[in-house]
């Protein structure tokens, strides 16, 4: 565990919330200005069915006057505490979207309709058989890790889940689905999809796999680490960061061993996005990354 008495680090709040926002362009310049003004770094974007943030600072009291002022705004606020040496974000970013998550479709969110199971019953609910349990994360991301016999919906983006549930409506019948995402807004998206498709049994892990980790003593039905979208790359399963690399081109995790497959680059390339990418796209990297090394020794 580390020791966050011991020396200086960053905190991170992981948060979201799902309520309407009728002009979130209005909203942008204010809660910048008040981020910038708390020594914030992180990405908050907003949209008109909610606020979906990950927010780091130095200190612990900064992050909370901007989850007040948020609360302000929005009503009360839950968010996930982790602590890293490392920076998390490079800067602020506050973004307007259409979508919370973007899924391709013009479903919102209805979060009356959501069925929630709390971390420290999470394990006895998917023990049950008939629960199919369904990570609702891309690919690279299960791969990093997942709970113990979850299904992957082989997805690259979010915006294919709508495409995934529609071709495995079959499967779910009779069944009670247990899904579960990194924080939980992709599960308040997917949700409203199963719903929207009359699938009603949906119940979803409540604060995602990071509150999981927080509040679960028993966290042998999870493998691996979880996917972080921020600097850290990873987390443990006590909310450290854990032990993937990234690669700046696809932004994808890579473990220690991808580092020495011929298909890697520094900056470059890596195995995942080696045949994505044009020549021209390689050099425009290359440039970044000498940019980057000159920054770091300044």
């Amino acid at each position: 565990m580390i020791d966050k008495e011991s020396f200086q680090g960053f905190y991170t709040y992981t948060f979201y919330s799902c309520i309407e926002i009728k002009n979130p362009s209005f909203l942008r310049q204010r809660i910048r200005k008040q981020a910038n003004n708390l020594k914030i770094i992180g990405t908050i974007i907003l949209t008109q069915e909610g606020i979906n943030s990950t927010i780091s600072s130095k200190t612990k009291n900064n992050l909370n006057l901007m989850i007040s002022l948020l609360e302000n705004q929005f009503g009360p606020i839950r968010f996930r505490e982790s602590f890293s040496k490392k920076q998390p974000f490079k800067k602020l970013k506050v973004k307007v979207r259409k979508e919370v998550v973007p899924s391709g479709t013009n479903i919102l969110i209805k979060k009356d309709l959501n069925n929630y199971i709390d971390p420290e019953n999470w394990n006895d609910f998917i023990k049950d058989d008939s629960v199919l349990v369904i990570d609702v994360r891309n690919n690279y991301e299960v791969e990093v890790g997942t709970f113990l016999n979850s299904i992957s919906p082989e997805t690259k983006t979010f915006k294919e889940f709508n495409n995934f549930i529609e071709k495995s409506k079959k499967d779910f019948k009779n069944k009670k689905l247990g899904i579960f995402c990194t924080g939980g807004i992709r599960c308040e998206k997917a949700s409203a999809l199963f719903k929207e498709k009359g699938i009603k049994d949906v119940f979803q892990l409540e604060g995602g796999i990071l509150n999981y980790f927080k509040k679960n003593k028993n966290k042998d039905n999870f493998k691996g680490e979880c996917f972080v979208f921020d600097d850290r790359v990873t987390l443990d399963k006590n909310l450290n960061p854990g032990s993937f690399f990234q690669c700046f081109a696809c932004r994808r995790p890579l473990s220690k061993d991808d580092l020495f497959r011929s298909e890697y680059t520094e900056g470059i390339s890596c195995h995942n996005c080696i045949n994505e990418k044009t020549d021209k796209d390689r050099e425009r990297f290359a440039d970044r990354h000498k940019q980057n090394l000159l920054k770091s020794k300044l």
